[in-house]
C-alpha cells in the first residue's frame, strides 16, 4: 500500500494546534513530536504503562532555553540520540550540551552505512512510500539497531525512576521502532501501538517545511516534493506490518532484544516491570 493524496496534504493547522496541545503529545520549545508513551492500557488489568517516564520525539538540536526549562520540569535527565555522525554533520544539527542533561550518542547505523550509495538506496525505499519499501527499511534497522537498541532498555531495567527521551531526527522511523517494542514488551494492544506510531502525522507537521527543505538538496527530491512527502508518511498499517515483521522474521519482540540486544528472560520481566504502574496510581 502506498500514500494516497490526503495524506500528502497540510493538515489543519488549527487542527494540529489542538492536537499537540493534549496528551500524549508534551511541550517541548524547540523539540518537535515530543509524545509521552505512559497511560496505555495494557493486557495486565487495571495496569497502565507507567506515565512521565519514556518520552519519543525528534532531534533535540534546536531545543530553545524554554525547552530546556520544560525538560528538566518533565524530570527528563537522559536523552538517547540515535543519530549518526554524518546525519548531524549534514543537516548542521549537532548534540547539543545542556547543563544537567546527559544526552547519549547512541546511533543506529555506522558512519559506513551512510555512504552516497546506501543513502541513495534507502532515499529510494523511502520514496516509494509503499509499506513493503519501508518494511525494507525498518528491517535494516532492526538489522543494525540491536546495540543502540539495548542501551535504551538498560536504562529502562536499571533506572525505573529517571524519565528519559529518546529520538532521531524526525522522530518516526527508528523511533517509531524503538516505541513499538517498549510498548509491545509492556503488552500494549498492537492497534494501540499502531495508533501511536501513526500520530508522527500531526507531531511532525510544524516541522514540514524544514524538513522538506532539507529534503530537496537531496537530487532524488529536488524537484519532486511527492516522493518527500511519501518519505514522511506514519500509516497505521507501516506499524501493523512491523509488528507482523518481528513475528515473522525475528520471532517476536521478546526474542529480538535476546538475540540482538543482549537481554535475558530476567531482564525482560524486570524492563516489563518498570514500564507498568497500576492504573490508580499518580506515578
Amino acid at each position: 500500500m502506498t500514500a494516497t493524496d490526503n495524506e500528502l496534504e497540510p493538515l489543519d493547522p488549527i487542527y494540529v494546534a489542538d492536537v499537540l496541545s493534549r496528551p500524549p503529545f508534551v511541550q517541548i520549545s524547540g523539540v518537535c513530536n515530543v509524545r509521552d508513551l505512559g497511560s496505555y492500557p495494557t493486557a495486565t488489568p487495571g495496569v497502565i504503562t507507567k506515565p512521565g517516564y519514556a518520552y519519543r520525539g525528534a532531534e533535540v538540536s534546536n531545543i530553545r532555553e524554554e525547552g530546556i526549562q520544560q525538560m528538566k520540569a518533565l524530570g527528563i535527565r537522559t536523552v538517547f540520540d540515535l543519530r549518526s555522525d554524518p546525519e548531524m554533520k549534514k543537516y548542521s544539527t549537532p548534540i547539543p550540551v545542556i547543563e544537567g542533561v546527559q544526552i547519549l550518542h547512541t546511533p543506529v547505523f555506522t558512519d559506513e552505512d551512510y555512504s552516497p550509495e546506501s543513502m541513495a538506496k534507502k532515499f529510494e525505499l523511502y520514496a516509494s512510500g509503499t509499506t513493503e519499501a519501508f518494511m525494507k527499511l525498518y528491517s535494516q534497522i532492526l538489522d543494525h539497531g540491536g546495540r543502540a537498541f539495548g542501551t535504551i532498555f538498560g536504562h529502562v531495567r536499571d533506572r525505573p525512576n529517571s524519565p528519559f527521551l529518546f529520538h532521531c531526527t524526525a522522530g518516526k522511523d527508528r523511533t517509531g521502532i524503538v516505541a513499538a517494542m517498549l510498548l509491545k514488551l509492556a503488552g500494549v494492544d498492537d492497534q494501540l501501538i499502531c495508533q501511536d506510531y501513526s500520530l508522527t502525522q500531526i507531531g511532525r507537521e510544524p516541522d514540514r517545511e524544514k524538513v522538506l527543505r532539507r529534503l530537496s538538496k537531496e537530487p532524488l527530491f529536488a524537484a519532486n516534493t511527492e516522493l518527500a512527502l511519501r518519505m514522511l508518511t506514519s500509516r497505521h498499517e507501516t506499524m501493523y506490518a512491523t509488528l507482523g515483521l518481528f513475528r515473522d522474521k525475528y520471532g517476536g519482540v521478546e526474542a529480538y532484544v535476546k538475540n540482538f540486544c543482549g537481554l535475558t528472560d530476567d531482564d525482560i520481566s524486570i524492563i516489563r516491570a518498570n514500564l507498568m504502574v497500576l492504573a490508580k496510581s499518580r506515578m
